[in-house]
């Protein structure tokens, strides 16, 4: 089994490009999977991207539609662009001061299990969070990370949404740290009427938080809780 992660941060990249990038890799794991059964000794690959994505809502394959609540002049408008994925989940936006992490991994090499797959990466942020004081939990039938669970003011301050096939993993979490949380007006997020959406630095009541520090403690925890060597 091979626990060694190759990390790689794309800085700002468009959406369309970095799902492209991702279909590549994925692809080429798949392909490693498969020249294995002949050759036990061939290794299969595991990537851990960073990107943050100009304005952009996503649609997963099961989502509604109407959850976008803007037309096509309206997204132009706001300089916003749409896509319908592959991903499980609704509808989701990213975009500038929101740490977006892609982990394209062969689960055969770490557990063969999706549902613990997506608790680690939700206890990976919960981790993250805790360090900056704040008590952060999952929400029953909810994917994600979240705060005031079961009260009036829950909000979510993470979005996570994967796909997976043959034990290969793409898409990931989306992280709100300096987002402008103006563009979640325009959509359903996750489809999930009445709650409320934050983002770091809204919670800590700051003006900006330091990113590259939160992107360090997400990759401690994701590490820790994965036994994954990141090169």
């Amino acid at each position: 089994m091979n626990k060694k992660v190759l990390l790689q941060d794309l800085g700002r990249k468009d959406y369309k490009e970095t799902w492209d990038f991702q279909e590549k890799l994925f692809a080429e794991i798949v392909a490693q999977k498969v020249a294995k059964r002949d050759n036990p000794e061939i290794i299969t690959n595991n990537h851990f991207l960073y990107v943050e994505h100009p304005h952009v809502y996503t649609l997963g394959k099961s989502g509604d539609l109407s959850n976008l609540l803007l037309s096509e002049k309206q997204l132009e408008e706001k300089g916003a662009t749409f896509y319908k994925i592959n991903r499980g989940g609704d509808i989701t936006y990213h975009g500038p001061g929101q740490i977006v992490g892609y982990p394209i991994l062969d689960l055969e090499n770490f557990f063969t299990d999706i549902h613990k797959y997506l608790r680690l990466l939700e206890e990976a942020i919960i981790l993250t969070l805790a360090e900056y004081g704040l008590a952060c939990e999952r929400s029953e039938g909810e994917t994600g990370v979240w705060l005031g669970v079961g009260t009036p003011f829950a909000r979510k301050i993470c979005a996570m949404g994967v796909r997976a096939s043959r034990w290969v993993t793409m898409h990931g979490f989306a992280l709100n740290v300096n987002a402008d949380l103006g563009y979640f007006d325009n959509i359903i997020p996750c489809g999930i009427k009445g709650k409320a959406v934050t983002s770091l630095h809204v919670e800590l009541g700051v003006a900006k938080v330091e990113e590259e520090e939160v992107k360090q403690k997400i990759l401690n925890h994701f590490s820790d809780l994965f036994e994954a060597e990141m090169i």
